[in-house]
């Protein structure tokens, strides 16, 4: 079983080219749920099997009202921006009676990327309200996050920011897919290259 364990949530975001680096790639499908799902079967597989949990590595691709399109960054926090239970008295993002922390956090495994908050979220923000909402964000972070923090499996995101999170997000995301792919594939061969498939 590989030792590092790439997750994203649809093949075209990898377009064919992760799958060049011989480690294995996990598609979990859009959004928490699904990514939830696919995530836990996975690790669930190691634990059974008495292996060391992989580093999952996370690219995929965001949207930013901050950074520009195209730009290459890490997430090291992770929330979720739309958990709402405010109305009963709990902070924005807070899952009411979880013993899991509201912001997530993992050490820094890129340190040649800016770093960044993610705030997850099952909506595809095209210029909507975006309360609670941190500079990157996308649909699948924090759940891959969640489920890494309770197997205690390291964890790693990268995204490629696609689009504003805004009225133009849909037509920019396809536009922006396949480079976003291209930096994936590079940056996978620079940080986990060489031995980086070698069996646990």
């Amino acid at each position: 079983m590989s030792k590092i364990l790439i997750a994203m949530a649809l093949e075209s975001e990898s377009q064919g080219l992760l799958e060049t680096t011989g480690i294995p790639i996990l598609y979990t499908g859009v959004g928490k749920i699904n990514a939830t799902y696919a995530l836990t079967r996975r690790l669930a597989e190691y634990a059974c099997a008495g292996v060391p949990m992989p580093h999952v590595v996370n690219f995929g691709s965001a949207g930013s009202r901050t950074l520009s399109r195209g730009s290459v960054v890490a997430c090291r926090r992770f929330v979720q921006r739309d958990m709402d239970v405010t109305a009963l008295g709990f902070g924005l993002g807070v899952t009411p009676f979880d013993d899991t922390p509201s912001v997530l956090e993992f050490p820094v495994t890129t340190q040649e990327l800016p770093l960044y908050t993610c705030s997850s979220g099952d909506s595809f923000e095209t210029g909507t309200s975006l309360s609670g909402a941190a500079d990157v964000i996308d649909m699948e972070a924090y759940a891959l996050a969640k489920v890494c923090w309770a197997f205690e499996a390291p964890f790693s995101c990268v995204k490629f920011i696609t689009d504003g999170a805004n009225e133009t997000a849909s037509t920019d995301w396809i536009e922006n897919v396949p480079a976003a792919a291209v930096h994936f594939e590079r940056l996978c061969r620079a940080f986990f290259g060489g031995d980086a498939c070698t069996r646990a």
